[in-house]
């Protein structure tokens, strides 16, 4: 099997060097394989990612020196694909609504803040326990709502065998190691799989979109190591097959904080105005 990879900005701001260096990384790892190359724009934040960031986002891979196929997958695209799924998922029970607010979960969830992997508040539980009457009438009405992920009713699989001849892992090929690594979904609670203001979110729809491209190598930084765990719990639910993980170190700043547009880190078109050249770039990141 040709092996395939892919690269997947998120254009609500400009792309960054920490951007450049999972891109071109993606793209070595898939020439010296003998693989495929693809981009993906995850735009499903409609009101952030605008056409003008996607046009910028493609025009800074280009000047990267960066080549990929076409067509360019766009998540906005693919929204009935989310809904069937999101759908298949509640058909099966395992999501559910729920109604809280931040505010709400804080609360419920008292001194007793148990913390996922990136360090916010696990859900409690509370509309997981709803009467079911309550919740008939609020999804009637149209209140707000997301819905979450029953992990801990799929926690049922510890009492069935077949699970365990079978047990939910991935393969790690980056941080300097190749080993199977056993997943642990348990450690994020209830996830939002259906935010309320979008018909999917970041955990549904890629791995979605990386089964629909046929990706067999997600290279990703490891921001995003932990999060493989509920990747995985989805693909086992919704039967999609399971890439080669490859979880790289991040770029960070001098302040040791990892590269992001939520705290201002220079975007490469600023280099670019500045008179930094692509291929200087490169050089620094070690890709020429």
């Amino acid at each position: 099997m040709q092996p395939v990879f892919r690269f997947a900005p998120s254009p609500n701001g400009h792309l960054h060097v920490g951007h450049a260096y999972s891109a071109l990384l993606n793209a070595r790892m898939a020439r010296e394989s003998g693989g495929r190359f693809l981009l993906r724009i995850e735009d499903i934040d409609t009101m952030r990612c605008t056409p003008q960031l996607v046009q910028d986002c493609l025009e800074d891979l280009a000047w990267l020196g960066l080549e990929w196929e076409e067509p360019v997958l766009r998540q906005r695209d693919q929204t009935q694909r989310y809904k069937d799924a999101a759908e298949s998922l509640r058909a099966g029970g395992h999501i559910y609504p729920c109604f809280c607010t931040r505010g709400h979960i804080l609360k419920a969830a008292g001194d007793n803040q148990v913390r996922d992997p990136e360090g916010s508040v696990i859900y409690p539980g509370t509309c997981r326990y709803r009467d079911p009457e309550f919740i008939r009438r609020a999804l009637a009405v149209g209140a707000p709502h997301a819905w979450r992920l029953n992990v801990w009713n799929l926690l049922s699989w510890l009492d069935d065998p077949a699970f365990w001849n079978n047990p939910l892992t991935w393969r790690e090929t980056g941080l300097g190691y190749d080993e199977t690594i056993p997943a642990e979904p348990s450690r994020w609670g209830d996830v939002v799989i259906v935010r309320k203001d979008i018909p999917t979110s970041y955990h549904l729809a890629v791995v979605l979109d990386d089964a629909l491209q046929g990706v067999t190598h997600v290279v990703r930084g490891d921001d995003l190591y932990h999060a493989t765990s509920i990747h995985r719990l989805l693909q086992y639910l919704l039967g999609l097959p399971a890439p080669i993980y490859h979880h790289h170190a991040l770029i960070l700043d001098r302040e040791g904080r990892k590269l992001s547009k939520s705290v201002m880190s220079t975007p490469l078109r600023t280099f670019r105005a500045d008179g930094i050249t692509a291929a200087q770039i490169r050089q620094k990141l070690g890709f020429e």
